[in-house]
């Protein structure tokens, strides 16, 4: 069930949603502040191409 969950979600949109978080992750790694940030939005990113049976790691 996960799988065709996955496939859904990446049809309606799940790619398009990766797409900007990993954009907007790239532009917040420009600045050392912004650094923590971005690798957030790239684990978003990450969580948003399979989020149906996804683990994501906070360390």
């Amino acid at each position: 069930m996960n799988f065709i969950g996955n496939l859904i979600w990446l049809f309606l949109g799940g790619i398009i949603a990766a797409i900007l978080w990993a954009l907007t992750g790239l532009v917040l790694c420009i600045t050392v502040i912004g650094i923590p940030f971005g690798i957030q939005h790239f684990k978003l990113a990450q969580l948003g191409l399979i989020p149906f049976g996804a683990q994501i790691h906070t360390t």
